[in-house]
């Protein structure tokens, strides 16, 4: 599950599951679709950060489709 660390498998639109800031003790996923991508290395431990259309910011845990 180390897809989400890294920024080349994450585009606009992918359809993912976040974890939250306030979720992170719990961790609880959060389902969406990428609106933008926040974190600007090409690779972080604990996931990439991204925006979801609805403005939920968190880390993603699961990529669950390819945009195209």
């Amino acid at each position: 599950m180390t897809a989400g660390q890294h920024r080349k498998n994450i585009q606009i639109g992918t359809e993912v599951e976040i974890v939250l800031k306030k979720d992170q003790a719990s961790g609880e996923l959060t389902h969406g679709f990428v609106k933008r991508i926040l974190t600007n290395a090409a690779f972080h431990p604990h996931g990439i950060k991204v925006e979801l259309e609805d403005r939920q910011v968190g880390r993603v845990k699961v990529i669950i489709t390819d945009p195209d």
